[in-house]
């Protein structure tokens, strides 16, 4: 009876510090939307910025399908694409008129667009789950995806519509020219999506959503139809989608048929996937990250979608959880005080798992520029695709990589296990 009084006393005990720290976690994330650009000030940056905010309100907005609710979406652009237009519309409409509306509403009209795309063709998709659902939204979106170049006078055909947003009256002197208050403009939109998904996740709603994806038939069993329940958790997945469209509208001034090809759901695809969808802040991680290779290997590589597959098929195949599940696996023994005991382990597998890397990539940019006979720069070593040491130092680090990577690897799972069974016996690992 004592024992199992006591976790929750000290549960007890501990939920004004944990209340504490979760509003010091929203603090922290609002005060560093704040001094990033600061800190980083240059041009680059701030683009890099603006995109990776988009990109986590977009996530974001996936995750209430997949990870809340389990609906494995492939048309998840669709949203986000006519947020876009339907923003850049009104922006243009506002213009023409004088309409006194302030740019800072815009994203929110691209998520009225969103949600009402959602609510157009939401309950037909949602009447099934699974592959069903899945095969749907893909066909929608590439039926959407191919209007859109039919369709000249909506969505402008190819080239798409452009709008210029320092058109629409000021808002407390600012004109969102400059970057920088573009950039704040997304800030502000990231911390308000964010909290508000967060909120939504707490809500009655958002637990019968985890319900449904666990177990429709008991779901149903209890009173609640798994029908409705999805059609809701998609209506909002598009309303934050099209947020996120109209930000990046308002971020380029231009909508086009890109905002709604297949490329665009399955980058968000990746970010949740690869972020971990099992916990909020995963599709966050998971943004930064893609968008960051995004920007990154488009301009080194011309086979940028190929790392993308293989970083998602090693995540699906090593770390199902994704980067967030790989986090919280080390908390039990960062609270236990033995991940001190894992480290050195992790740092001997760390040299071989690198040299498998650099072989992978060496061997790809060896095949893709083998024709042309374009040089090679791996790590400011120069390379030459046509060279046979070049194909040798591949050969070598990716085979001696991987037979050395295993037998390091062996032995950082041997000190987990130690790590994890010490623990387990102080109470900390389940």
């Amino acid at each position: 009876m004592t024992n199992a009084s006591t976790p929750s006393i000290a549960a007890a005990k501990q939920e004004p510090g944990s209340a504490l720290s979760f509003y010091a976690v929203w603090l922290l994330a609002a005060i560093t939307l704040v001094v990033l650009p600061l800190v980083f000030g240059a041009g680059g940056s701030l683009t890099s910025f603006c995109l990776i905010g988009i990109a986590i309100i977009f996530a974001l907005s996936y995750n209430i399908l997949l990870g809340q609710t389990g609906l494995l979406s492939f048309g998840h652009a669709v949203q986000y694409g006519l947020g876009g237009f339907l923003a850049v519309h009104v922006m243009n409409a506002v213009a023409s008129h004088n309409w006194p509306i302030p740019l800072p509403v815009i994203p929110l009209v691209g998520g009225i667009g969103g949600m009402a795309f959602a609510l157009l063709v939401g309950w037909v998709m949602t009447k099934r789950a699974g592959t069903v659902f899945a095969m749907i939204s893909l066909g929608i979106g590439e039926l959407v995806a191919s209007s859109s170049l039919i369709l000249r006078s909506v969505f402008g055909g190819e080239s798409g519509i452009t709008t210029d947003r320092t058109s629409l009256m000021p808002m407390f002197g600012w004109t969102f020219g400059p970057q920088i208050q573009v950039y704040y403009l997304i800030a502000f939109w990231v911390m308000v999506s964010a909290i508000a998904m967060y909120a939504l996740t707490r809500t009655p709603l958002g637990r019968i959503c985890n319900a449904v994806r666990d177990n429709p038939e008991r779901v149903e069993f209890i009173g609640y139809d798994p029908h409705v329940v999805r059609y809701l958790a998609y209506m909002f997945a598009g309303f934050f989608a099209g947020i996120a469209g109209g930000l990046t509208a308002i971020n380029f001034e231009i909508a086009n048929s890109a905002y709604l090809g297949a490329t665009q759901s399955g980058l968000v695809l990746f970010s949740a996937f690869i972020g971990g969808t099992a916990y909020f802040f995963g599709p966050i991680l998971g943004a930064i990250l893609v968008t960051y290779l995004q920007l990154g290997l488009t301009s080194v590589t011309s086979v940028w979608q190929l790392y993308f597959g293989i970083i998602f098929i090693g995540i699906v195949m090593f770390a199902p959880g994704g980067i967030a599940g790989i986090l919280m696996k080390h908390r039990p023994l960062i609270r236990a005080g033995t991940l001190s005991t894992v480290i050195p382990s992790y740092l001997v597998a760390a040299i071989p798992t690198l040299a498998l890397a650099l072989g992978v990539i060496l061997t790809i940019e060896t095949v893709a520029r083998f024709s042309g006979g374009e040089p090679i720069n791996l790590l400011g070593i120069p390379f030459v695709a046509t060279a046979p040491t070049t194909w040798a130092t591949a050969a070598v680090l990716l085979v001696g990589g991987f037979l050395v990577a295993r037998i390091t690897w062996r032995r950082v799972a041997e000190a987990w296990d130690r790590a994890a069974t010490v623990a387990r016996d102080r109470g900390y690992l389940a």
